[in-house]
């Protein structure tokens, strides 16, 4: 099958112009089908925050009221996503920027978790990616960017995790092409200590990352994209790492930071 290389950036790369730029540039260059999916969280907090909206994050996410929904949608479906297009654009990659209503490409369901209310917070349903609309996307040569909101199919949007949709679009997309997902930001890999960027760990298995979990070595935002790292391989995805945005000039050769595997 031919390979598809499934992109997440995040984290303090996007609230950096020039190492996004340079992400972007990089992200162009890659010569076969591509889909990227962007975050943007700090942005969306900041301006909570000037709008005095209370923000309260549980292992690592949002939990999303009315008002908090309204923020996010207007930062990751419009500002962002659509700077993330133009930027593209002028790069001669023929990218357009969608959320999950659009082209009914992603449907979720509001979470439901005993104890906790995340409010409007979506979690993608069983076959919930419309796999043809995305193959039909890519092989008119179109990339796909995109934000991590999601619909419910009534009229509602919901805030996604973007590390989820990254992970449910590469499982879906994995019965139709050979898929490589790389989890970007702004450190060199899963770190045993956050202030030194040579601590990453080169390969994780599960076993080692429950061990580090319930060390507290690994914590907060790490916990859901590395929940969705591994079912990604778990579910069909040939190749997943998660890195520092740099490197994916080289991820058609090989893929550094933190290689998740099986064993």
């Amino acid at each position: 099958m031919e390979k598809l290389y499934v992109i997440k950036i995040g984290g303090n790369i996007i609230d950096d112009k020039k190492q996004f730029q340079k992400f972007l540039s990089d992200f162009s260059a890659i010569k076969a089908p591509k889909i990227i999916i962007h975050g943007g969280g700090k942005l969306a907090t900041g301006l909570c925050n000037e709008l005095n909206i209370k923000q309260q994050i549980i292992e690592g996410r949002r939990v999303t009221d009315a008002e908090t929904l309204n923020v996010t949608v207007m930062v990751y479906a419009g500002l962002i996503n659509k700077n993330i297009v133009a930027s593209l654009q002028s790069l001669q990659c023929n990218a357009m920027g969608f959320c999950g209503a659009d082209g009914n490409l992603i449907k979720s369901k509001k979470r439901e978790s005993a104890g906790i209310d995340y409010g409007y917070v979506g979690d993608i349903a069983e076959d919930g990616v419309d796999v043809k609309q995305f193959v039909n996307l890519i092989s008119n040569g179109i990339i796909p960017v995109i934000s991590p909101i999601t619909h419910d199919g009534k009229g509602n949007l919901l805030n996604t995790n973007a590390d989820t949709m990254a992970a449910k679009i590469a499982i879906a997309l994995s019965a139709s092409f050979e898929v490589v997902l790389a989890c970007c930001f702004e450190k060199t890999g899963v770190l045993a200590n956050v202030e030194d960027e040579e601590s990453y760990f080169p390969s994780l298995n599960k076993a080692h990352y429950f061990k580090l979990r319930s060390e507290g070595i690994i914590s907060k935002g790490m916990i859901p994209k590395l929940d969705n790292a591994f079912d990604a391989l778990e579910k069909g995805v040939t190749h997943v790492a998660v890195c520092h945005a740099k490197h994916i000039s080289g991820i058609t050769t090989q893929l550094k930071g933190t290689q998740i595997t099986a064993l």
